[in-house]
Order: structure tokens, then sequence, then C-alpha cells
């Protein structure tokens, strides 16, 4: 699944952080290297490398937040 916009994120132990809010690609390849999650608190900043799986159901990190 690619990382978009709107799509539901949870942490590892399956709690909702919130949903994506937007995405940064690079600009020559296109990849996405980054993609930014807005709770009310701050933002959060995460990379393809933090996920631990990503379905059509939603994006799942490799990390839990308090």
């Amino acid at each position: 699944m690619e990382i978009k916009p709107g799509v539901q994120v949870v942490d590892k132990s399956g709690k909702v952080v919130c949903s994506v809010i937007d995405i940064e690609r690079g600009g020559w390849s296109g990849e996405v290297k980054k993609f930014i999650v807005h709770r009310p608190d701050r933002n959060f900043f995460f990379t393809p490398e933090d996920v631990l799986e990503a379905t059509d159901a939603g994006i799942k990190l490799k990390t839990a937040l308090n």
C-alpha cells in the first residue's frame, strides 16, 4: 500500500495516533521521504522506515507513542 493523506496511523500497541495529513516526496525519485501526522499537541514526522505494516486499513508504526 502506498502512504497517502487520510490514512489512519496506529502505533505498535494498536493505539490510534491520527491520520496522515501531508507527505513529502523526493524531488528526483518521487518516493515518500516522510509523512506528517497531526495531533492537537504537536505534529509527528515519520519515515517509511518507521512503518511496521502498511495496508489499505491503515499504517502500523514500529514504535509505541505514549
